[in-house]
């Protein structure tokens, strides 16, 4: 067991080395829609990546219908195993609605051994699913 300053260490570590080892901008909260944002996700259990609609819910129904529209693209061009969820709830019981792709292996953020099979997977699904974000932003924004 790590103590939680030892625990804050390592997810500091983890971060600080996938900055380094694949050194790009992503855009992240910087999708220039409101409640829209791309999220990477690692901790003692698990590893994803995720696309979160938390604003409103009229702004996430529109935006839910848009990308549901868009899904068969997502799914046959970009990421296969996208997992759609209208009615998702964090830890902390808000509800907002989330497309996801999970890493299918065991990982923990305090096992370094499991650190470089993240990172590839983070940087190989979130450029496919940013690429996806940059073809259809316009349908996504209006």
């Amino acid at each position: 067991m790590f103590s939680k300053e030892e625990s804050r260490q390592l997810r500091e570590t983890f971060w600080t080395s996938f900055g380094k080892s694949f050194p790009r901008k992503w855009i992240l909260y910087d999708t220039k829609i409101k409640g829209f944002s791309f999220k990477f996700h690692f901790d003692t259990k698990s590893a994803l990546i995720a696309l979160d609609l938390e604003d409103d819910l009229e702004n996430r129904i529109n935006s839910w219908v848009k990308l549901q529209s868009l899904k068969s693209i997502l799914l046959d061009d970009y990421l296969p195993h996208a997992i759609f969820e209208e009615e998702y709830f964090l830890d902390n019981g808000k509800e907002i609605s989330r497309i996801y792709v999970p890493l299918k292996q065991k990982v923990s953020i305090h096992n370094k051994n499991s650190w470089q099979d993240v990172m590839v997977f983070f940087n190989t699904y979130m450029t496919k699913f940013e690429s996806f974000f940059i073809e259809f932003e316009d349908i996504l924004k209006d």
